[in-house]
């Protein structure tokens, strides 16, 4: 009997895990030929253009002939079905409000995946916000009269039901959104789950939170906040600002992101299903007016917001000048855009470093406020990074966010995927060479930058993960915020200089640092001008870590103990 032909060693994948895998599941990388075994890209997106995606090309080097026999992952769809109301009202005073018939009231959500139209959803009038303070204010006293144990009782239910809903969440999420399924269902929604669970304990224990004195009469609530999310981490963002606001004794007016306001929306629904005193939760949706208008409501005692540079700076200067208008003062605690730096050393284990290269900027579509999206690379180990994260990027799936096998997802909308466009072209005008997937040479030619990174496919909004080689500090890409699967790859020769380059930013969100000396890589973290310091990691998030930024990265801390602070008076 003739024996069955096996594969070499050398041909076995590196790495099929998932983009935010843990490094210690992953299976030992082979050497450098691999590309038989690699996913070439889903046959329904397949590039027009042969630069936009080379399967069988690795690092320069054509497969030969194993050229010919490439294979796809069969598609794995979510078939969880959710139910979607055609129209929503706001959610004030514990209950959904009539929509309003009116030209202007409504505004529709779409899925960015199909741009189909999923709902449509009240646009908030200064009248819907002013109910909804009012509601906040008057649930105030009742809410933050129950002892801390009767608080923590109704988030550890809220955040029951949420683990209990969570396919349904990451599957509406996922719609409204366009991030993979896989994305919502594994890091997500565990995590707004652990923000109510991790805030339930800390609501009879507040007099041991940061800034509480002792004999000074005990923890007491802001009052009625503010709270304005944006549209990458849609319910996550409306956890990590809801639970520490009850748990402390305060009422919470929240605004959705207008492009996802969906899962903000079901979770009314949970406070509905736990009894949630009416009024400690309102939901107003709308666009940018309604939350220009929460925030100057005089009614309003503390403000949140995370999201743009542009728009933070806007909102301070408004609650600036709040107390000659009112006679108010205004907490305020502000999470804005970064440009973090992830700083890979020529001693690091270099494939565990691409993995997190991957996770740090390519997780999510790159709309993560503290992505890594400049990479400072040694001078002695760049070319092999860049070699095997061209080789990496071009077995990334782009496609349906509902397949279970998809890596990079939508783009949020149109709107920011033009936003991307717009920065790609001017990298390239700029001197910097363009890679997309895994074909070996760059693109310095703008016209062939939308073709490669966002065409061939049918419908949606889709950009496919690229990067920049031949990038100064100077250029746009390394000092402005894309939000988008965009990396700047920079080197440096010593210690000093990656620091001084890391620092280099008018941001100071995150960073990440690559060694197997420790002793450096906490040389490193003090020195990096950041609030969050990933080490041989990125993109790690746990309830009790404390998150935030130094100089136009923001104010204030949210999560963990010292979060508590900005909601204790």
């Amino acid at each position: 009997m003739a024996k069955r032909s096996m594969p070499a060693r050398s041909a076995l994948p590196a790495t099929l895990s998932a983009v935010n895998g843990s490094a210690k599941h992953r299976a030992k990388p082979t050497p450098e030929p691999m590309a038989t075994l690699l996913p070439a890209p889903k046959s329904a997106l397949k590039p027009t253009s042969k630069r936009a995606i080379a399967s069988v090309t690795i690092g320069g080097e054509s497969s030969g002939a194993r050229e010919s026999a490439p294979w796809n992952y069969a598609p794995a769809p979510e078939t969880v079905k959710v139910a979607i109301a055609d129209r929503y009202g706001h959610f004030v005073g514990g209950r959904f409000t009539p929509v309003r018939s009116s030209d202007g009231a409504v505004f529709a959500t779409t899925n960015p995946a199909t741009d189909a139209v999923l709902s449509h959803v009240s646009a908030g009038s200064a009248q819907d916000v002013d109910d909804a303070v009012t509601a906040a204010r008057g649930a105030l006293p009742g809410w933050s009269g129950l002892s801390g144990a009767e608080r923590g009782k109704y988030l550890f239910r809220i955040a029951r039901r949420i683990a209990e809903r969570a396919r349904e969440l990451a599957v509406l999420e996922t719609l409204d959104g366009g991030k993979p399924i896989k994305e919502s269902r594994d890091v997500d929604i565990p995590l707004v789950a652990q923000h109510f669970f991790y805030h339930a304990g800390w609501a009879d224990k507040l007099e041991y939170a940061p800034g509480v004195r002792a004999g000074g009469g005990g923890p007491r609530p802001v009052g009625v906040c503010a709270q304005i999310i944006p549209w990458n981490f849609p319910l996550l963002m409306a956890a990590w600002k809801i639970a520490p606001a009850l748990a402390c004794g305060n009422t919470v007016v929240l605004k959705p992101a207008e492009t996802t306001p969906l899962t903000a929306l079901r979770l009314a629904e949970i406070f509905q299903e736990v009894e949630l005193p009416a009024g400690v939760v309102n939901i107003i949706t709308g666009a940018g007016g309604t939350g220009a208008a929460l925030v100057e409501h005089p009614g309003v005692d503390k403000v949140a917001f995370t999201g743009s540079t542009e728009v933070g700076k806007r909102i301070a200067a408004s609650v600036a000048r709040g107390p000659a208008a009112s006679g108010r003062f205004k907490r305020l605690t502000l999470e804005l855009g970064g440009k973090g730096a992830n700083i890979i050393f020529d001693d690091a284990p270099i494939d565990e470093a691409v993995e997190g290269i991957v996770e740090a900027i390519y997780f999510n579509q790159g709309h993560v406020c503290c992505a890594g999206s400049r990479l400072l690379v040694q001078e002695g180990v760049a070319e092999q990074v860049i070699r095997k994260l061209r080789r990496r990027i071009s077995t990334l799936r782009v496609g349906d966010p509902m397949d279970k096998n998809t890596d990079v997802g939508a783009i949020n909308s149109r709107g920011q995927l033009e936003r991307i466009g717009a920065y790609l072209r001017m990298g390239v005008q700029q001197g910097a060479q363009l890679h997309v997937g895994g074909a070996s040479g760059g693109i310095s030619d703008a016209a062939e930058v939308v073709e490669a990174t966002t065409g061939g496919f049918a419908r949606g909004s889709f950009c496919r993960p690229c990067f920049f080689t031949g990038v100064q500090p100077a250029d746009a890409v390394a000092r402005e915020e894309i939000f988008g699967p965009v990396l700047a790859v920079m080197t440096f020769r010593t210690p000093q200089e990656a620091v001084e380059r890391a620092n280099n930013t008018p941001h100071g969100l995150s960073a990440g640092v690559w060694t197997e000396k420790g002793s450096k890589n906490l040389h490193m973290a003090r020195q990096l001008d950041a609030g969050v310091v990933w080490l041989n990691t990125f993109n790690k998030f746990d309830a009790a870590s404390p998150f935030g930024g130094f100089k136009e990265s923001g104010v204030g801390r949210e999560g963990g103990r010292h979060g508590l602070s900005a909601y204790l008076a």
